[in-house]
């Protein structure tokens, strides 16, 4: 997720009693285009309900330079299983969006992001479903990329990062790792999906000496590669390798290798203080008031 203010974003999961997993500054553009197809300097902020290697959480990426995004239709929301947050948000502590079901809640998030909020325990991780557009079911389902996805994830990795679809109809479909995880739903819309500038893209970990076979089994299928093999650095910490594809809607999915993502991902128990120092001594917006002001993007 990108964002252009990072205090009301920050304000907003705490509504949802997430919590700041680990912050990382960066001097200059990433080589897999991680902050978007921008140079300079930028942040990230993992944001979540527990550590990254048991469950799905948001990556928050900060441009120094950009002063908005625009939102397209890709993403449409994120389905959050959390009676405590539920309750918090109906005392007021942050603007719901009208709805008539009484078993949840939901919010916008500065950008345009929608969170839905149920009154209801977790089974396992709260962050339950991530739910984006989808141009054409049945070619995504049977006939092109996430249905070559089950393919290689059930046979090429033996089933032991296997990805089930749950369920699909004429307008939706449903897939998941496995119990208790967060799951993925496609839903068809009928008009053209536009990613605009706002985009993400979502990341999945796999044994490491499997991304290159991977690669090849994209290529062999001609499905699309944004970004191929490459290696990343962050200061101070592990170096990963990913890979970087796209659906045929264009939605951006990341496989990066997992032993050394198990590294990278620690939980930082000074990332709140990192993430509050980093916002408290940014100049940005009166440096670039000075020289023709943030892009708009």
């Amino acid at each position: 997720m990108s964002t252009n203010c990072m205090f009301p974003v920050y304000s907003s999961f705490c509504a949802f009693f997430m919590q700041i997993l680990r912050h990382e500054e960066f001097s200059e553009g990433c080589k897999a285009c991680c902050n978007g197809p921008y140079d300079g300097k930028w942040s990230k902020t993992m944001v979540g309900y527990g550590p990254e290697d048991n469950h799905f959480v948001m990556e928050l990426t900060y441009n120094y330079g950009v002063g908005s995004y625009k939102l397209g239709n890709d993403f449409q929301c994120i389905h959050i299983d959390h009676p405590d947050a539920y309750n918090r948000i109906l005392s007021g502590v942050w603007p719901t969006l009208p709805s008539s079901d009484e078993s949840k809640v939901e919010v916008e998030m500065p950008g345009g992001y929608k969170f839905r909020i149920y009154n209801r325990e977790p089974d396992g991780d709260p962050v339950k479903m991530v739910v984006l557009s989808c141009s054409d079911l049945k070619r995504s389902i049977r006939m092109s990329f996430w249905h070559f996805l089950l393919i290689v994830m059930t046979e090429y990795w033996s089933r032991k990062c296997g990805m089930s679809l749950l369920s699909s109809t004429s307008t939706d479909a449903v897939f998941s790792f496995g119990s208790g995880q967060c799951s993925l739903k496609l839903v068809a819309v009928t008009v053209p999906i536009d990613h605009a500038s706002a985009f993400g893209r979502i990341a999945f970990a796999c044994p490491q000496e499997q991304l290159f076979g991977l690669q090849q089994l994209m290529d062999a299928e001609k499905e699309t590669i944004l970004k191929r093999l490459v290696s990343l650095d962050t200061p101070g910490k592990a170096t990963v390798e990913v890979i970087i594809l796209a659906d045929p809607d264009g939605h951006e999915i990341c496989f990066v290798g997992g032993e050394a993502f198990g590294k990278l991902s620690q939980v930082d128990p000074n990332a709140e203080q990192l993430l509050t120092k980093a916002m408290l001594s940014d100049r940005s917006d009166d440096w670039f008031e000075k020289h023709g002001g943030k892009a708009i993007q």
